[in-house]
Order: structure tokens, then sequence, then C-alpha cells
């Protein structure tokens, strides 16, 4: 990654420092590498009964263009921090360390691909889905992760009116139960966002996204850790020194998010090869 950092670069809009996935693909043959770092206070954790403000070191997104429709991805976290400021009797009794004042753990790693179903016309969105996987790499016992196999599919739409770009997603996600055998809760995904250019190098963007549970998911609950969550954030990117900088405020928008926090990060778009053929 070092290496391809030095590469030249094309520079296209794309996701940092939002997570509403737009419609769009990117070239095929292009490497998308976006890091970045947030912090979130107040965050909880249902099934640890932890709160704390969490930090998220190596927010890593990884997207590479297969072809003019279909692209693949990559994204999870290097390392998360979690300052406990409040602890509760749970499900699962975490290992802390600081006399019980702190955790790390990795991030659970999703692995998808994106399909561009349909380019944008005068009259039409541009359509496209998204479907993968979430990978069960934390460790429960560290307070901060699920340890769950979960899978999702999404549908996107994206279209442009003069400079405003707007886009959306909605679709389902079967959530493995953390505290119960044979447990599963399906949750709604739904997210919109909206990205308008000031000039050629800053642009402002906002989202609102999260999962919409459609079970109860209380403490006591197999399900416990599976139920609703949502953010707001509102950012700039800014494109300045060969690679795309960004810069995010966030709200929580249910009971288990975190009350506010912030988010920025880096991104560089790399032309590994050229693809023959155009847009249908």
């Amino acid at each position: 990654l070092a290496c391809m950092w030095l590469l030249p670069l094309s520079l296209v809009a794309q996701q940092r420092p939002l997570l509403t996935p737009e419609a769009e693909v990117i070239q095929a043959g292009e490497f998308l590498v976006q890091f970045g770092f947030e912090f979130l206070e107040d965050q909880r954790f249902p099934l640890a009964g932890l709160e704390g403000n969490l930090m998220r070191v190596g927010v890593l997104g990884l997207r590479f263009g297969v072809s003019r429709a279909v692209e693949v991805q990559a994204e999870g976290t290097l390392r998360n921090f979690l300052s406990v400021s409040e602890r509760q009797s749970a499900f699962v009794t975490p290992i802390l360390g600081r006399s019980g004042q702190s955790t790390s753990d990795i991030g659970d790693f999703s692995v998808a691909a994106k399909v561009r179903l349909f380019c944008e016309r005068s009259r039409r969105p541009a359509l496209g889905s998204r479907f993968g996987f979430e990978m069960p790499n934390s460790n429960q016992r560290r307070g901060i992760g699920l340890n769950t196999t979960n899978v999702f599919s999404t549908l996107l739409a994206e279209k442009h009116f003069g400079q405003l770009t707007t886009f959306g997603s909605v679709g389902l996600a079967i959530l493995d139960g953390p505290a119960g055998l044979f447990t599963q809760n399906d949750v709604v995904l739904l997210g919109v966002g909206v990205m308008v250019p000031v000039n050629d190098r800053l642009k402002i963007l906002g989202e609102a996204q999260g999962r919409k549970s459609t079970r109860a998911t209380p403490a006591t609950s197999p399900l416990v850790g599976t139920g609703s969550r949502g953010q707001a954030r509102l950012g700039v990117q800014i494109f300045a020194g060969g690679v795309r900088w960004d810069l995010a405020t966030i709200v929580g928008l249910t009971r288990d998010d975190a009350d506010t926090g912030f988010t920025f990060g880096v991104a560089k778009n790399i032309k590994l090869f050229s693809a023959a053929g155009g847009a249908r």
C-alpha cells in the first residue's frame, strides 16, 4: 500500500467521510485506499454493559474496480480503544485493562461487491446493488465487538440535480444473535445523503443513515447488541496535495449510539490499469 500511494492518481468523489454507499462504481482498473480516525463520545455497548469514549484508529476502506459495472470492497477498523466511563451487569463480563477503565480490540471487517445496474439518465437515477458479509474478527470478551457473522444486501440510487448530488440506499441485514444459539435479527438498512461542490477543491456533504431492528433487543434478550442504530454526519472533502482529505462531525440518532463525535481521514484513488469500453 505504501508503494501504491506514490503512484499517479486520479481523484473522484467517493465515500469517506460518509457511510451511505453511492450507486456508481469506481472506474475499472482503479484502486481506492481510504484511511481515517474516529472519536465517538459516550458510545454504548449493550452486550458487555459498557459505555465510554471510543477511538477508532485505522478506519480502513479498500475499493477496486473490477469492470465498468462492478467493484469489490473491504473495510474495517484496525484498532478500537474504549475509555470506560460507566459499567453495568450484562450478558458478557468484559476483560478490561487499567484497573477496569479501558479496553481495546480489532474491529470486525466486511467484504462486499457493488454492481451498477443502470447508469443515470435525464429522468432516471443511477441504480446499483451492494451485498456482502461481515466477519467475526472481534473478541466479545473485550467488550467492544459482537464476534458474529452477518450478511447484508442493499439497493442503491444516485441522482444529480445540477451541482447537487443525492444518493440513498435501502436494504436488509441478517445479524446473528450474540447471546443465544440459533437466533438472528433481521434489520432494515436505510441511508440518504447529499453532496454539493463549493469549488474544484472543496465539497460539502451530509447524510443520515442506520438500521431499524424488526425485533425487541433488551439487555436480557439473545439479540442484545443487534438493535436499531443510526448516525447523522456533516462534513467536507478537500482536494489538496494529490490526495483527498475529509472531516465530519457525527451525531448519534439512537439510545445506543454515541452522543457526538468526529472523523477525519484521507483517500487516494490509484490507477492500476486502463480498461476499454464505456458505460451502458
